[in-house]
């Protein structure tokens, strides 16, 4: 019996990473961030290959982009794949491949934020990005167009699950008091009313804040010390949180690109040393982009300077301005990134993060109601 304890304690004490749960996950999602763009950051920023944090997280995985009728997605159908665990069209959010553009709703689909908040986790999105384009707007609406500013930002105030999202970061500030002031809707007051503290300036989220919406003009801010403050207001939930961080980093302007990529990067690894082992990070792309390093040699710029004239001005990169359909990496860490490998659809990134909170992910199909969190 002495000799069956013993083994039963070695047993638990080394049981594999796999058998952990997370308490908290951090989607970090590069729009736009495939692999030729992540290769050309590493090159511009560091003059070598794979000197991101991203390309050395433990686990990684090529990750398919397509819509459900198509090869080459936009953020809408991308995001809500990844969050929903379902593939749709594109132009909409998080409703299912049934939907039709402008003309017809498919099925709702619980998005991971949604799951969170039925459960009584808290739950934030941040972006540079505005609040109600496409990526961010996957995480917490549900449109058959993802043009619909208004009618987007309104289910902030009316969420299916829970009291809903209680930390939103992002620019868009004037389409979104303009698009929800033609329905009626004071935006500022109902959200005060729904126990929000607000902010317009980067920079001033209160220390001590619970529930937050910060609402910029600019998407010009610093990522770190908003993520850092997302994170000190989700984690007063002891029950756990869920957060999403998207940067844009398209490259149709390429330095800027470029460089958005290079500070999401820095954010990744910023995070993964604060967080303890009970978090989940996972970072991806909805798609990837039109780039291509076609030239350039190591030790010299891989961009021209401004006003070049001799042979380092010439274009090592070649960018053509639109999405591709070219695989994606995923890269992760912490409990349940073990999952991440091989060759996988964007919507397992949705079973991914269900799974590493212990969770059962729906059968497809089901249209779940509005349903109240366990808080």
């Amino acid at each position: 019996m002495k000799q069956l304890i013993i083994l039963l304690f070695v047993f638990a004490s080394t049981a594999p990473a796999a058998s952990r749960r997370a308490k908290n996950v951090i989607l970090f999602l590069g729009d736009a961030g495939g692999i030729p763009t992540v290769n050309a950051a590493s090159a511009y920023a560091y003059g070598e290959p794979q000197r991101l944090f991203i390309q050395h997280m433990p686990h990684i995985a090529l990750m398919d982009t397509s819509t459900a009728t198509e090869w080459v997605t936009d953020s809408a159908a991308g995001m809500s794949a990844v969050v929903t665990g379902q593939k749709t069209q594109n132009g909409v959010l998080s409703q299912s491949a049934a939907a039709i553009r402008g003309k017809k709703d498919g099925e709702i689909l619980q998005t991971i934020l949604e799951h969170a908040e039925q459960r009584g986790l808290a739950t934030g999105v941040m972006t540079n990005m505005s609040i109600v384009d496409a990526t961010a707007a996957a995480c917490y609406a549900h449109s058959n167009d993802r043009s619909r500013a208004g009618e987007i930002f309104s289910q902030v105030l009316s969420p299916r699950f829970g009291d809903g999202v209680d930390v939103l970061i992002g620019a868009g500030r004037k389409v979104v008091l303009e698009s929800t002031a033609k329905m009626g809707l004071e935006v500022e007051a109902a959200l005060r009313q729904k126990g929000y503290t607000l902010s317009d300036t980067p920079g001033r989220i209160p220390a001590d804040a619970r529930r937050h919406v910060a609402l910029y003009n600019t998407s010009t801010f610093e990522p770190w010390p908003a993520v850092e403050r997302a994170i000190d207001i989700l984690s007063r939930n002891s029950k756990g949180f869920f957060l999403m961080v998207e940067w844009d980093v398209h490259t149709d302007n390429l330095k800027r690109g470029l460089d958005q990529l290079v500070a999401l990067d820095d954010v990744i690894r910023r995070t993964a040393a604060r967080m303890k082992g009970d978090t989940l990070i996972i970072y991806c792309a909805d798609h990837s982009f039109d780039l291509r390093l076609r030239g350039g040699r190591k030790g010299e710029p891989l961009l021209p300077k401004p006003g070049a004239s001799d042979d380092n001005a010439k274009p090592k990169i070649r960018v053509d301005n639109g999405h591709t359909g070219e695989e994606v990496l995923v890269a992760a860490q912490g409990p349940g990134a073990e999952r991440v490998h091989g060759f996988i659809p964007n919507t397992e990134v949705f079973h991914i993060m269900m799974a590493a909170y212990g969770w059962e992910a729906p059968r497809a199909g089901k249209a779940p109601g509005r349903q109240r969190s366990a808080r």
